[in-house]
């Protein structure tokens, strides 16, 4: 439609006559900033003699609204006992001062994390009108003695964060508020005042075994300095020694590493820097091209300090690798540099991330995409829920020195929320035990249903059992730590998606699935007798975007305590034997696996747990990878009607000729 036509110019009736001035009064408009980066913080409750807590609390504005979260550490108290000549008085106890602004993003002591801060309310946009805001928030215990979360936020809070005049040395805006509980109780006083752009503070230190590249540039503009820019790390490089010692055969082992580490290594504390250590040498003697070996052969026993990278690795001859064919990797300036941020991103805790070619994907996975050949295809940046992570996971997932590698991918505490997560309300996750009630070291089999309620389609994963790359999931009891568990071993395609139908359609509406519990990263799931609650989440990339869809189902069983003095024994090996669960997820007769035959043909001899497991040994007789199956064996295991199986380790016999009774499931 075209746009009307402008009118004509009216004819002037008469000269113009002189108007007196208009008088336009003096006003501010009545906004205030809430300016993006780190602000310091001071957490004082009440009632509460010689406590205070001081932290961060990180403000990122991005194109899906605002996402904050940060964390609390007890400020350290003194005491001053009495001296002779004096007389004897009881001692005196003060805290120390809190950290100054004037020195910026704050580093403290490892052995004083307290709190980790989820932000769960701040305005969406970076602006309000007036001045002030309401922010929401939980605080999450860290106990330091057990390195673990308490199961449920400690306090959950509001306060009126108002404008005020910032004390002296703070460079920015400065606020404060109280804090109130779910009553309207005042809690304590909460005071953050902003201080730098960057979310966190960094050291990279860089040493090189001589005849070794330094990993400075991808020799097309991208650094150090670039990296950190867009994770917004505030970031200090020391280029260090070039003339590390190289072992006589050439190739460092990760112990040789993390020797080299200690005693080349500028003098660091890390409750005072964030020190991370790059290595370049020849060779390494567990990998082809890097490794973040600081937690397999951490002598010093602090997590995630030091990683190496390969120079002399000669490239594979494989037409993905284009022109780095039969070349040395260190003399590719991009892969070789591109390795380097790949392998401190390991040390910040990040796992493989194959969501687009990032950082954190594997240089293979990358040389297989289109568009190459290799590097062309890389993308020069962290993905964008590796961004999230690094800017919003609690301190002790990201600095050296915290928590062990993955920490922050097995623990139960939940991220700040994330504004790029879907949740799909028609899309429900049942969560179904084989059996409420299990024996004491006994695994607890739970069959997964996904069905779609909607009345349209919806991608999904094709897998949502343990070969999938997608799921996790929590178990929380009374009077333990939550344990979370996620897939043992991935297949290579199990990343590919399936569309379920909606709910008028007569097939494929729904994906079933089978998950066998017993152990997680931090130990056995169910060591306890009680009610413990199993959550099970699936969490996938939504196609063409960064965003990812979240659906989660949960069940309630009870274990039993040991009935007698066999089962006792055979619980105890089950629950302490991590082989086990080896076995119970492969099967087979590893030599190297004794422990875990030794426990599972203890629990297969005791009359409580021999239904239990006799599936599992079962599996083991019938898969072995050193000798001869003993289908006959397995077979007879399995010919006892009390025997118990979850669908999904029906089919895997079945598959290996076995006949199973049809007993538990759907």
């Amino acid at each position: 439609m075209a746009a009307p036509p402008i009118p004509p110019q009216l004819p002037l009736a008469g000269p113009l006559k002189s108007q007196p001035a208009l008088t336009i009064p003096s006003w501010t408009f009545p906004f205030k900033i809430i300016r993006g980066g780190c602000w310091l913080v001071n957490y004082e409750p009440t009632g509460a003699l010689l406590v205070a807590y001081d932290g961060t609390i990180r403000i990122e504005h991005n194109a899906g609204g605002t996402t904050a979260s940060g964390d609390l550490y007890q400020r350290p108290i003194i005491t001053l006992p009495s001296f002779p000549p004096l007389p004897p008085r009881p001692p005196i106890r003060f805290m120390l001062p809190p950290p100054s602004p004037t020195g910026g993003i704050p580093i403290q002591s490892r052995r004083n994390y307290r709190y980790y801060l989820r932000i769960t309310s701040i305005p969406e946009i970076s602006f309000v009108i007036g001045n002030s805001f309401n922010l929401g928030f939980e605080m999450w215990r860290f106990n330091t003695a057990t390195n673990a979360w308490a199961s449920s936020p400690e306090a959950t809070l509001t306060a009126t964060m108002s404008w005020v005049t910032a004390p002296a040395g703070y460079p920015g805006a400065y606020l404060e508020g109280s804090t109130k509980n779910a009553a309207g109780a005042i809690t304590g006083r909460l005071k953050m005042g902003w201080i730098s752009e960057s979310y966190r503070k960094i050291t990279v230190e860089i040493d090189t075994a001589a005849g070794s590249e330094r990993p400075l540039d991808n020799g097309a503009g991208e650094t150090w300095a670039t990296v950190f820019s867009k994770a917004g790390f505030s970031a200090n490089v020391i280029l260090s020694d070039t003339n590390v010692p190289t072992p006589a055969d050439g190739s460092f082992s990760d112990a040789e590493m993390h020797a080299a580490m200690l005693s080349k290594r500028d003098p660091t504390n890390l409750d005072t820097e964030w020190h991370y250590h790059i290595l370049a040498v020849h060779h390494i003697e567990s990998t082809e091209r890097g490794k973040m070996y600081d937690y397999e052969a951490d002598t010093n026993n602090v997590p995630r300090e030091g990683l190496g990278i390969a120079s002399h690795w000669i490239v594979d001859n494989d037409p993905r690798w284009g022109d780095l064919r039969n070349t040395r990797w260190g003399a590719s300036k991009p892969a070789y540099f591109r390795t380097a941020v790949h392998e401190l991103g390991h040390a910040f805790g990040l796992e493989h991330n194959e969501i687009d070619n990032g950082y954190m994907s594997p240089s293979p996975t990358i040389a297989s995409q289109p568009g190459g050949p290799f590097p062309k295809q890389v993308k020069w940046a962290f993905a964008d829920d590796d961004l999230k992570r690094l800017r919003h996971w609690s301190d002790v997932f990201v600095r050296p020195g915290g928590l062990e590698y993955t920490a922050g991918y097995d623990t139960g505490l939940p991220i700040t929320p994330d504004d790029l997560d879907i949740e799909i309300p028609d899309l429900k996750l049942e969560v179904k035990p084989v059996l409420t009630e299990v024996p004491l070291g006994a695994p607890v089999r739970v069959e997964l249903k996904l069905t779609n309620n909607s009345k349209s389609p919806i991608e999904v994963p094709e897998s949502i059992g343990f070969e999938s790359p997608y799921i996790s999931g929590t178990v929380t009891s009374a009077a333990v730590a939550p344990r979370t568990f996620k897939p043992f071993v991935c297949c290579t395609d199990s990343s590919s998606t399936v569309t379920l139908n909606p709910e008028d359609a007569t097939e494929k509406r729904s994906l079933a699935s089978s998950l066998t519990l017993l152990r997680g990263a931090g130990g056995a799931l169910f060591p306890v007798s009680g009610v413990s609650e199993i959550k099970v989440t699936l969490n996938w990339p939504l196609q063409g975007t960064q965003s990812r869809c979240v659906v989660t189902g949960s069940a309630t069983v009870f274990v039993t305590t040991a009935i007698d003095a066999s089962h006792a024994s055979a619980a105890h090996k089950m629950l302490t034997t991590p082989d086990a669960y080896v076995l119970l997820v492969l099967g087979g007769d590893c030599n190297g696996l004794k422990d875990g035959k030794d426990a599972i043909n203890l629990a297969t001899n005791d009359g409580t747990l021999y239904p239990h497991y006799a599936a599992v040994k079962a599996k083991c007789l019938a898969t072995r990878f050193q000798a001869k199956p003993n289908l006959e064996e397995a077979q007879n295991l399995l010919n006892d009607s009390n025997v118990i199986l979850s669908n999904g380790e029906r089919a895997k016999l079945e598959k290996l000729g076995l006949k199973c009774r049809k007993k538990g499931g759907y």
